[in-house]
């Protein structure tokens, strides 16, 4: 039975992880920080506009994860991107706070994960498997190759 997958976009989608993984554990401490992470989320409990500031890294996350492979990235995390960046603080946002900021929050979440599980994958995995783990097998969904 055979125990990696061989398809070379898959193989090429791993290559580029491990010549990348420097950038993207960076990425990561910088997005597990005070400022990028525990303040942010306070901020929306707290209903103020700096939420609004989680954009900028949800936005630099995607850019890193595109510059992994041509493959396109999944409609459904695209779509979730979109719907929480490109927003501009109104004081009206505040009448209807959680249908406003919730999906900036939701945008940096799936981001986040997707950087979460690239790099404990990129760090774990040294031929791409069969047989996947639940967070290799997102990443492949991210990349359309699942």
């Amino acid at each position: 039975m055979e125990t990696t997958d061989t398809r070379p976009e898959v193989n090429q989608l791993l290559s580029s992880i491990k010549a990348k993984l420097p950038q993207f554990e960076e990425l990561l401490e910088e997005c597990n920080s005070h400022w990028k992470y525990e303040d942010p989320i306070y901020r929306f409990y707290h209903q103020s506009f700096k939420v609004y500031g989680l954009q900028a890294t949800t936005e630099k996350i995607v850019e890193l994860l595109q510059s992994l492979s041509n493959q396109p990235l999944n409609d459904w995390f695209l779509r979730i991107v979109k719907e929480g960046t490109c927003k501009k603080f109104n004081k009206e946002d505040n009448q209807s706070w959680l249908e406003v900021t919730r999906p900036i929050l939701e945008a940096f979440f799936h981001s986040k994960y997707f950087l979460e599980m690239i790099c404990r994958y990129g760090k774990k995995l040294e031929e791409p498997p069969v047989r996947l783990p639940s967070g290799w097998a997102s990443v492949l969904y991210l990349y359309n190759l699942r």
